[in-house]
């Protein structure tokens, strides 16, 4: 069908962007992070879920202390099956943290337009390496609202004769980006984000209630995060948290 549809009018078929060969490297290098990550959370809920299963409860440390203040909640007759553990998180620490350092010094050299993206708080130097490298060329993207969809972000739709529901998010596309860019939306949303257009506008969302508000709210300032980082990528903005606050208490 496809060889068909070519030989009538190739212009039916969507064009494939490849991604360029020498961003390979620092493609990996993201990838490798996200690997160490996620080993690092497996084997901290393994601990604590050994400890629950054996009465004991550890207190929510951070990743970086997790090793050393979990060790003083382990009984005598357990570390000697334990201790292995959280030697690995202590090495995946200073693994991970070393990536880090490589990501921020890439992003910095190779990549300056990740500036204009980490002008938002909340985005750092792993997000912005990660928008820009999946992307690539942002100008094939006609309008930044169509970048949503290519990632992910945008609800399903289900149309059969009258009826048209709206479903859950395709969740297409790069799944490491969206998982980063609804963390930064969790972030924007909590109590230690700054106040912005996109925090009030998700607070409003979520202040309507209704079943999983948070949750939709999350995205939905997700999905407009990504529509905002590709606008300052293209346009090279300035990026003003109070933009909208601002212009609307002008008097005209």
């Amino acid at each position: 069908m496809l060889a068909r549809l070519a030989r009538v009018d190739p212009k039916l078929l969507s064009p494939i962007a490849h991604r360029k060969q020498e961003l390979y490297p620092d493609i990996i290098q993201l990838k490798a992070r996200d690997l160490l990550v996620k080993n690092r959370t497996r084997l901290m809920n393994a601990v604590r879920g050994v400890l629950k299963s054996a009465g004991l409860r550890v207190p929510n440390f951070g990743t970086s202390c997790f090793p050393s203040k979990a060790a003083m909640c382990i009984p005598d007759e357990l570390k000697v099956s334990l201790t292995p553990l959280l030697e690995t998180i202590s090495h995946l620490n200073k693994q991970i943290y070393s990536l880090d350092k490589a990501i921020e010094s890439t992003a910095q050299d190779r990549y300056p337009e990740t500036n204009r993206l980490r002008q938002i708080s909340g985005v750092g130097s792993i997000t912005a390496l990660q928008y820009v490298l999946t992307i690539g060329d942002p100008g094939r993207f006609a309008h930044s609202r169509d970048v949503p969809a290519y990632l992910g972000l945008t609800p399903r739709r289900h149309q059969s004769g009258s009826v048209e529901q709206q479903l859950r998010i395709s969740k297409a596309g790069n799944k490491q980006l969206r998982s980063l860019l609804v963390q930064c939306a969790q972030y924007l949303l909590g109590r230690f984000g700054p106040d912005s257009d996109l925090k009030r506008w998700g607070t409003r969302m979520f202040e309507r209630g209704g079943k999983n508000s948070k949750k939709r709210a999350i995205v939905a300032v997700a999905r407009k995060l990504a529509v905002l980082l590709h606008r300052l990528w293209v346009t090279g903005e300035t990026y003003h948290p109070l933009y909208n606050v601002a212009t609307s208490s002008v008097t005209p």
